[in-house]
């Protein structure tokens, strides 16, 4: 027999055809790693359950994803279906952001369907269980510190959840021991959820192993992988001493920071969405979250300095946000400079600040200032239309080459605010301890 549970995406949908060719596939059937992948089916099992969903559609034409999308609210989420790694996925604010996206990235057909879904702001939570078609065993649940968008490779993700309350983490423990059951999950599988408004989701169900199945089984000490061989080779949970349900979480706190490339990959656009673009990830794990957020922070060499000069330069959508941002780093001694739109915005807010000139606008601009290492780190956030798009893609490439932090989502500089902000209160962020020395009871 083949286990295709821990080869990824590319694993699971080699499943089918080892089956038609009479390979015997080992722990979840076939048909439940189906009904978990194709769109309609798993819609089938969410409405047998009762569980919610965001609200989506299919389409197979341009002109149909156009009459579809009249029919959700915007923001959408867009992409073609069976992706990996979100590629070609993105959001959509307006029907003009749409039919752009159908132009450029997409060719809808019967064939390569394209997946349209309402794009619900909120909490990004994942679990990664265990199941053996009668148990369900829950090592820990993941909250996403980057808001439901981006996708969950590029986030960063903290175990036990900070945010959660004891009903929602109930709720949790529910919707993945109900979707495990009615799938027949036979080893390791993957649930991501938002939660949005208070209200739980499922975004996706991966009946496989995740990439963040080493980081869980680190801090938890629970071998998800060897567990979840030996109930794929026939053994129990319960055979093996455990029961349905969640694990106690621990007293450390542990977060999983994403590691980029982009100073090697020429042309990459750095901003980060639905599309994963990570190459590696990095573990801090602490006391307290500020501690293991400053770890994972600095293993990812996200080099963010502790005093200088901050260039703030974001969409509209984003302005009201990070003026709250912009404050807060004034008051640890950073000095704010920004955009004309932005610089205007917070001036008319009550936080003065030096407005200076884009890339295209020539003269004394922001190139000439990060060039001559003015700018010490850049907030900026992506907007759409024909300037602003080639100047901000200017500007984040040419941070990125220069060796200027630069963060483009808004969710990261509010933990990397939090981080400094806490950094003088506690001074055990530099305390060294072996991962079993941590409490793992």
């Amino acid at each position: 027999g083949v286990i295709c549970q821990f080869g990824g995406q590319t694993a699971i949908n080699l499943a089918a055809p080892l089956a038609k060719r009479g390979v015997t596939v080992l722990g979840t059937s076939v048909d439940g790693m189906d009904r978990a992948e194709d769109r309609e089916r798993f819609d089938e099992v969410l409405a047998k359950l009762n569980i919610p969903r965001p609200d989506g559609r299919i389409a197979t034409s341009d002109k149909e994803a156009m009459q579809v999308s009249q029919e959700l609210t915007f923001p959408l989420i867009v992409r073609p279906s069976y992706v990996l790694g979100g590629r070609a996925m993105e959001i959509v604010y307006n029907e003009k952001e749409l039919e752009r996206y159908l132009r450029e990235a997409v060719i809808a057909s019967p064939d390569h369907p394209i997946l349209i879904d309402e794009y619900m702001v909120g909490r990004e939570v994942e679990v990664d269980a265990v199941a053996d078609g009668t148990d369900v065993y829950i090592p820990g649940i993941m909250e996403q510190v980057e808001r439901a968008g981006v996708h969950s490779g590029d986030s960063i993700a903290v175990y036990p959840p900070q945010h959660l309350d004891q009903d929602m983490i109930d709720q949790i423990v529910d919707y993945t021991t109900r979707i495990s059951l009615e799938l027949q999950v036979k080893g390791s599988v993957n649930i991501q959820f938002v939660v949005s408004r208070g209200k739980l989701y499922i975004i996706e169900v991966n009946p496989r192993s995740s990439r963040t199945v080493p980081f869980l089984s680190k801090v938890t000490h629970f071998p998800i992988v060897e567990i979840a061989t030996r109930i794929a080779l026939g053994e129990k949970l319960k055979d093996m001493g455990y029961h349905s349900g969640l694990m106690p979480a621990k007293k450390h706190v542990a977060a999983k920071a994403p590691v980029f490339s982009f100073s090697k990959i020429g042309l990459a656009e750095i901003a980060l969405g639905p599309e994963m673009k990570s190459t590696g990830e990095v573990m801090g794990i602490g006391h307290s979250y500020s501690e293991a957020l400053y770890k994972a922070v600095n293993g990812a060499k996200m080099k963010i300095p502790a005093g200088g000069t901050i260039l703030v330069t974001v969409a509209d959508r984003d302005k009201a946000e990070a003026l709250q941002l912009a404050e807060g780093f004034k008051e640890l001694g950073y000095h704010i400079i920004a955009t004309e739109g932005t610089g205007k915005y917070f001036n008319d807010h009550g936080m003065p600040v030096d407005i200076v000139r884009k890339i295209h606008e020539g003269g004394q601009n922001i190139a000439t200032m990060i060039r001559n290492g003015k700018i010490d780190l850049v907030l900026n956030t992506l907007t759409y239309g024909k300037h602003p798009e080639r100047d901000g893609f200017n500007l984040r490439r040419m941070a990125v080459e220069l060796a200027v932090p630069c963060l483009t989502s808004l969710d990261t500089a509010r933990e990397v605010l939090r981080v400094f902000a806490n950094k003088g209160k506690n001074q055990g962020y530099h305390h060294v301890a072996a991962l079993q020395d941590y409490d793992m009871e």
